[in-house]
């Protein structure tokens, strides 16, 4: 069947245009590599002339909310700036391949079924986890949801782009290791649900398991949180670092949900790592 074209930012997509069956199985990803986003220099400028993104373009590009900067900025401020320049199917693919990724080495397979508008961190996260991202500064927050193939489990994955320069994210790094911030219940990121579909009601209380990163070479945040297709609440989420763990004896963990959380949040970092080494390759 044809491909399923890019899809305009701002609206849920319906079921009926990302089941697995419409969407072409790409080449399996090969493993990650942990390139760094302090790559990304200039190369992202060239990129991004003459795109003209405009919100719900056909070629399903992120809206720019401002004009951009004429000098041509650091690696840093480079990397800060992707979310502008990219594509929505560069960061959040339609189809992740999770080769190995579920529990015992399973594979898993997830199918992109929402993508918000890009927005800021008051709207879009808990309160106490957007107010510990005031110490970077939230520039803008970009938000999908994926399904796994079966439609057992939904997972909201985002990208929190940052205002801090490399030096002061590093040491909120540190200070989110050092403190355990990421496996906090109170920390957990908010859901992105639907209204149809495998992500309809999924909200506060069905989040079930969840991963909070800092990219210190990079101002971003990711994260990912994942529940039960079927909506059902969760009294005690799990942190999925320790739900992937194979004594785990939680609901979330015997169902993998963990290993979709962090499944789902490597694979989009590696896309994220992906755009900005294709940048620098760009010709000026």
């Amino acid at each position: 069947m044809p491909a399923v074209p890019p899809h305009p930012v701002g609206a849920p997509l319906h079921m009926a245009s990302v089941l697995p069956s419409d969407i072409p199985r790409p080449e399996p990803e090969p493993p990650a590599e942990r390139r760094s986003l302090g790559l990304a220099v200039g190369a992202v400028v060239a990129l991004t002339a003459g795109i003209g993104l405009v919100a719900g373009a056909a070629t399903g590009s992120w809206p720019s909310d401002g004009p951009r900067a004429q000098a041509q900025p650091g690696a840093y401020e480079v990397a800060r700036g992707l979310w502008h320049a990219t594509e929505v199917d560069k960061l959040f693919p339609p189809r992740l391949e999770g080769d190995g990724a579920g529990p015992g080495g399973a594979d898993r397979v997830w199918v992109r079924v929402a993508v918000a508008p890009p927005g800021g961190c008051r709207k879009g996260l808990d309160p106490a986890l957007g107010r510990e991202l005031r110490r970077v500064g939230c520039e803008k927050l970009l938000r999908a949801t994926y399904a796994d193939e079966t439609r057992s489990s939904v997972t909201t994955v985002g990208l929190v782009f940052t205002a801090a320069g490399a030096a002061r994210m590093g040491r909120f790094e540190d200070r989110f290791e050092e403190r355990e911030l990421g496996t906090r219940p109170d920390m957990l990121p908010r859901a992105y649900g639907t209204d149809t579909g495998p992500a309809a009601g999924f909200g506060d209380e069905q989040r079930a398991t969840w991963t909070v990163r800092v990219l210190s070479d990079a101002p971003v945040v990711l994260y990912a949180v994942t529940g039960f297709a079927d909506g059902r609440a969760v009294a005690e989420p799990q942190p999925a670092g320790e739900a992937v763990h194979p004594t785990a004896t939680t609901a979330p963990a015997q169902a993998g949900l963990g290993h979709d959380a962090e499944g789902i949040a490597d694979r989009v970092e590696r896309s994220l790592r992906k755009t900005s080494a294709r940048a620098t390759e760009s010709p000026r």
